[in-house]
């Protein structure tokens, strides 16, 4: 068995796709980093120049947000949930300045838990896609599935042995996302923060965000905290990208499959917020790191508990059927 995993990790080695994910890692993390930079630049200049004052506060451009989030909360036009989001980062606010808690000042580790909470959803979805859509399809459309299981091995082996290779790699390649993401973003903020304390606890109880509960935090473990939640769901989405690539013959198919499903379900959270059935679709579950937030929850009856086993029942599920459908399915090739 470490024989056909080691093979199989060649395998996705040799196909040259870790460097085009490292690449397209890259050029998103620069241009966000470059952008987060540019605009905190800039806000600082804005906050200079209206307030006179030459030495940088953290805590007047936090109240400078306060006033501008205060300003949109009273407009009547925008809808109830839009306003109940505002109130509840309000309240974040003041909750950090009453504390003396920066949370202005850009730093690598603020940047790198910000990218693994904003590409959880979606980007780091598609990487998982594209290391792993071809994982079984492009045995059939290269047509090497035939010598493959002409081996003297089962057939669950093989299958075995590629998803544990996906799974080494699917870790390897959140690992990649948590270093390149720090090393890049230092360049622009100049300031590792991993020292720096965070909170995390707060509750929401009747669409109010209650902070009885808070702890307090180093950010380096609340940032393996975050990563501990990627992982976990990029293994789920790995699971079920694997059950995509058994079912189709190309590695496009699979890819778009996983794309549609992925943007798809977050039209239904977004439009179909009040059907039942909504929470019960794995995309809608993907978004675990907003649960710290304690003021998430996409539908009502969702908790951090209930994503994971709903997550939990998707990839077990999807393995299961990828192994019947492998071991049953005909090879004319």
């Amino acid at each position: 068995m470490i024989a056909l995993v080691r093979n199989e990790v060649l395998k996705i080695l040799l196909k040259k796709k870790m460097p085009l994910i490292i690449i397209l890692l890259l050029i998103f993390v620069t241009l966000l980093s470059y952008g987060q930079n540019y605009a905190y630049e800039r806000n600082i200049e804005q906050f200079e120049a209206e307030s006179g004052d030459t030495t940088f506060d953290w805590q007047g451009l936090t109240m400078q947000r306060l006033s501008e989030l205060e300003e949109r909360s009273q407009n009547e036009s925008i809808p109830g949930e839009v306003r109940a989001s505002i109130d509840r980062e309000i309240e974040q606010l003041n909750y950090f300045i009453e504390n003396d808690i920066n949370p202005v000042t850009p730093t690598a580790a603020k940047f790198n838990v910000s990218f693994a909470e904003q590409g959880i959803t979606l980007f780091i979805p598609l990487l998982i896609a594209i290391l792993a859509a071809d994982l079984v399809s492009s045995e059939f459309s290269r047509k090497t599935i035939k010598i493959l299981l002409t081996r003297a091995v089962p057939r669950w082996k093989v299958l075995l042995s590629k998803y544990i290779a996906l799974l080494i790699m699917t870790t390897l390649l959140v690992f990649i996302i948590g270093i390149t993401t720090t090393l890049v973003s230092y360049l622009f903020f100049q300031e590792w923060g991993f020292s720096e304390p965070i909170v995390t606890g707060f509750t929401l109880f009747e669409g109010t965000l209650n902070s009885d509960s808070t702890i307090l935090i180093p950010r380096y473990q609340y940032t393996l905290l975050i990563y501990s939640l990627v992982w976990f769901v990029s293994i789920i989405v790995a699971s079920i990208t694997l059950l995509i690539s058994v079912i189709v013959d190309t590695s496009a198919s699979a890819i778009g499959i996983l794309m549609a499903a992925l943007i798809g379900g977050q039209f239904l959270q977004f439009f179909l917020s009040d059907w039942e059935l909504v929470k019960y679709f794995f995309v809608t579950n993907l978004d675990l790191t907003r649960y710290l937030t304690g003021s998430y929850q996409p539908v009502e009856g969702m908790s951090l508990n209930f994503s994971i086993l709903i997550l939990s029942v998707w990839a077990i599920v999807s393995i299961a059927i990828s192994f019947i459908v492998f071991n049953r399915r005909d090879v004319l090739v």
